[in-house]
């Protein structure tokens, strides 16, 4: 399939949707999930246009996983997690609901099971905050 410049990812990119960005450089943005599984739940999105993992040019990888352990590293410190969760999803029949490649990034929690993905957008005055948190995070590292 062909990638689709109107996905919500890619119109975030643009700037035409606002997010609760924490980190942009030349490769990627991340930001919070808008319904997070778990509390500080962020995702990375690289700027290059693609589907997913199966059609992503493979020189992406490399800058986008570095990101992805930054955020992972600042997640885990924000939000005093006992570990941090990542996974990356491909096509519908596993999961993958916006179709720009991207990679969640879930603080856990010792006995704390990760939220349905139910579509329920959690309040923005807690994603801000959240935000604010990681940003803090990623300014100390």
């Amino acid at each position: 399939m062909k990638y689709d410049d109107t996905n919500v990812f890619a119109k975030i990119l643009r700037g035409e949707l606002p997010a609760h960005k924490v980190y942009e450089d030349e490769t990627a943005i991340a930001f919070m999930d808008l319904m997070p599984q778990g509390t500080g739940h962020t995702l990375v999105v690289p700027k290059a246009p693609s589907r997913n993992l199966l059609d992503a040019d493979p020189a992406v990888f490399g800058p986008l996983m570095a990101v992805v352990q930054k955020i992972a590293r600042a997640a885990k410190q924000a939000f005093a997690a006992d570990g941090v969760t990542v996974i990356q999803f491909n096509e519908p029949a596993a999961g993958q609901t916006v179709f720009h490649l991207h990679v969640h990034v879930m603080p856990r929690f010792e006995g704390v099971p990760l939220k349905p993905h139910t579509g329920q957008m959690e309040k923005p005055e807690v994603l801000a905050e959240h935000a604010e948190k990681l940003r803090a995070a990623l300014a100390e590292a």
